[in-house]
């Protein structure tokens, strides 16, 4: 540690001196002080230590035995200084020690730094400490005294002035304790904090904040004089203080004798002198300090002048600070508001939200069994007349039937098309994958869509660069079935007579590739963004000529994504498009893998009809269908609208078909009943309808009824029962 810059033997009262001046450096410089009084108001030895940002300094004395005289002490090592502190942190009461601990931060980062004084300040401890100095003040030693005590009370009350408004943001608090303190200290019968206002360009003013000496002294508070500006002065007052200037007036009663309204204000509330001080606030003037003598005229002191305008400066700072403060609480306050208005809007907006789903999905389970079961009969009834009509058909008639089936299986495929977009977007859609084979899979997508090309006389085929090794792939049938499907539907539909639609199928490492290309009408590139979105086509005049309504690729969209893939296009306007396609292969299936049994042909039934099949429904016109269909096909039908488990059992049956609506009652419990009495081998459950969770069903048939198709479902869930029996 360096040794002290100043050790010397001195009287008590120039330890006073040099306080002095190192507090006004302080309060000047902003910087941290801490001193006996704060600290430890019990110790014999007095001492002071402040701390700025480029220096710090510890000044303490030792009184000398059987003298007045101290041993004063000057260090500026910010080591031996934190080494003080930590001496007698012990002796400090604990609520000042969270300061100490603040100030060793500060020496903390100090350490290192070359330890130098401002120039300014070790000028002015030179002229408290030179010989002349000391002599001239042992002569005038008491005047001298009385004087320093006086500056060192203005310094330490600065001090804690300035220490108040660095702790507090209440403005009213904080002034009002102000201008007690000051008020005490210039022993002034009344002092005032005044503020300004501005209201559509006219000055307004009152007394917010005051301290009167006795009670009685009369209170101004919220009054003014509206005398201000039109004063007897070169420049009116306002103006005067907005320059900041100071009022010093020492007896208003002569000062202001051709001003009378100012004389009789004065007058009224026993004012015989002022001391008017601004308070500048960000360069605009908010306000006033004033100080009035009730008793008697004044005359101010230099010193009472000084110290009023240091007071005022610091109290613009908390003002200021004051006012940052009120505007985030109320910037707060508003925020809080808005992100309250915001979530109650929220809340609203996810209960009409709800709400909406709610109609939405009591909308589509109307669609689902109100349309699509009538759509049912109409298909099915229109499919069983032209397959087997029970009399001869003229031309007219059979191309009534034709008009009729076609019409209700589009309407049929548009429902099901928006049910199936709408469990996709409700993140319903599920991917019931299997195993099977690439080439069957293209293949019988050309199949399926060969009658619509045929129509519209476009050439189809396709182009399968899949080895019989790599032939087998796990994945969602039905989907990615459909997905074949849409492409080439709508390249058939936007391909002129005689063009030609393609669909090629390859393996690109670990991806399953399918292409569909075709030589249409093509797609505008401005258009193609639009391509995947719901309900789009590309333009008016083509929903004219191309029926459709546009949901096709937003499910095969949705269908890709299901399965983790993508799908882009390349289509230039009037050359064609081409669509591809791209589904991962997923490394490992479950260890369960159900072979695939290809569609059967309508010709081709692995087992004579034989036996009785019981039909559960209360629809009436999908039963007669139903039994239509089975009767022509040679199967006994028996038709039940409930499903009493002895009534069913005492049938015999080979096949109990229960059809949606399950009005009639549980039909898990129906199924464990039937399962406890008769196993698969016996009997065959099967379900008409969507495919459910249901455990012991043997097979879903879906809706609407296709005859052929419905005979194929039939006939295949039968198949084992007639091996298992033979």
């Amino acid at each position: 540690m360096r040794p002290p810059v100043f050790d010397r033997i001195l009287p008590a009262f120039f330890y006073e001196r040099i306080a002095t001046v190192l507090l006004a450096e302080a309060s000047h410089r902003g910087a941290t002080v801490l001193t006996r009084e704060e600290l430890i108001a019990s110790a014999d030895a007095p001492f002071l230590v402040v701390v700025a940002e480029t220096f710090a300094l510890l000044l303490q004395a030792e009184p000398v035995p059987q003298t007045s005289a101290y041993r004063v002490q000057i260090l500026t090592d910010p080591a031996a200084i934190a080494g003080f502190l930590r001496k007698i942190r012990s002796q400090v009461p604990v609520k000042h020690r969270p300061l100490i601990r603040t100030v060793l931060q500060q020496l903390t980062a100090l350490n290192g730094q070359a330890q130098m004084l401002p120039t300014d300040l070790a000028i002015a401890l030179m002229a408290v400490l030179s010989e002349e100095t000391a002599t001239q003040c042992q002569s005038c030693q008491p005047l001298v005294t009385a004087a320093l005590n006086e500056r060192q009370a203005q310094e330490r009350l600065l001090h804690q002035v300035t220490t108040q408004i660095r702790q507090s943001l209440e403005l009213p608090e904080l002034l009002k304790t102000a201008v007690d303190r000051i008020r005490e200290f210039l022993d002034v019968d009344r002092l005032l904090v005044g503020q300004f206002s501005s209201t559509e360009g006219e000055l307004h003013g009152k007394i917010t904040y005051e301290s009167c000496r006795h009670q009685d002294i009369p209170s101004v508070l919220g009054l003014w004089d509206q005398c201000w500006q039109w004063s007897a002065l070169p420049a009116s007052s306002y103006q005067r203080l907005s320059r900041g200037e100071t009022i010093v007036v020492s007896n208003i009663e002569q000062f202001y004798k051709e001003v009378p309204c100012l004389r009789d204000f004065a007058a009224r509330w026993q004012i015989r002198a002022w001391l008017i001080v601004p308070i500048i606030v960000q360069d605009k003037l908010w306000g006033v300090l004033i100080a009035h003598q009730c008793d008697r005229p004044r005359q101010w002191q230099p010193q009472e002048i000084e110290f009023l305008n240091h007071l005022s400066q610091h109290l613009s700072i908390a003002i200021y600070q004051a006012q940052l403060y009120s505007e985030l609480q109320q910037q707060k306050a508003t925020l809080e508001q808005r992100v309250n208005e915001r979530t109650q809007a929220l809340r609203e907006a996810l209960s009409a939200m709800e709400a909406a789903h709610r109609i939405k999905n009591d909308f589509l389970a109307t669609m689902s069994h109100e349309l699509r079961t009538p759509l049912t009969c109409v298909i099915g009834v229109s499919a069983t007349l032209l397959r087997w009509p029970l009399g001869p058909l003229t031309a007219k008639q059979r191309e009534y039937l034709e008009i009729i089936h076609e019409s209700g299986t589009h309407l049929l495929e548009l429902i099901n098309s928006i049910l199936d977009l709408s469990q996709a977007e409700l993140g319903r859609s599920h991917l019931h994958r299997s195993t099977f084979s690439i080439r069957q899979l293209c293949t019988d997508c050309i199949e399926v869509v060969k009658p619509q090309a045929h129509r519209h006389q476009v050439n189809l085929h396709h182009q399968l660069m899949i080895p019989p090794s790599r032939d087998r792939f796990w994945g969602d049938y039905r989907r990615i079935q459909q997905i074949l499907i849409n492409l080439l539907s709508n390249a058939i539909k936007f391909t002129p007579a005689m063009g030609e639609v393609i669909l090629r199928a390859w393996w690109k490492e670990d991806e399953l590739i399918f292409q569909v290309q075709d030589n249409g009408i093509g797609i505008p590139a401005h258009l193609q963004p639009l391509l995947f979105q719901k309900f789009q086509q590309l333009d008016s005049s083509f929903g004219r000529a191309y029926p459709g309504a546009g949901l096709g690729l937003a499910l095969t969209k949705q269908w890709v994504d299901l399965h983790h893939g993508w799908i882009e296009v390349d289509s230039t306007e009037g050359k064609g498009s081409t669509f591809t396609v791209g589904l991962p292969a997923i490394p490992t299936e479950p260890p369960k893998v159900k072979l695939d049994v290809p569609p059967l042909a309508t010709t081709d039934v692995l087992v004579e009809p034989a036996g009785r099949i019981v039909l559960v429904s209360e629809d009436e016109p999908t039963a007669t269908l139903i039994c239509s269909i089975l009767t022509t096909a040679g199967y006994q039908v028996i038709w039940l609208v409930d499903g009493e488990v002895e009534r069913l059992l005492a049938l015999t049956p080979i096949a109990v078909l229960f059809a949606e609506p399950f009005s009639y009652g549980d039909v898990q419990e129906l199924v464990d009943q039937l399962r406890q009495r008769c196993p698969p081998e016996q009997l065959k459950i099967f379900i008409l309808g969507s495919e459910g969770n249901y455990q012991g069903v043997d097979r879903y048939i879906p809706l609407p009824i296709h005859p052929e198709s419905f005979l194929q479902q039939v006939t295949m869930g039968l198949t084992s029962l007639a091996i298992s029996v033979q």
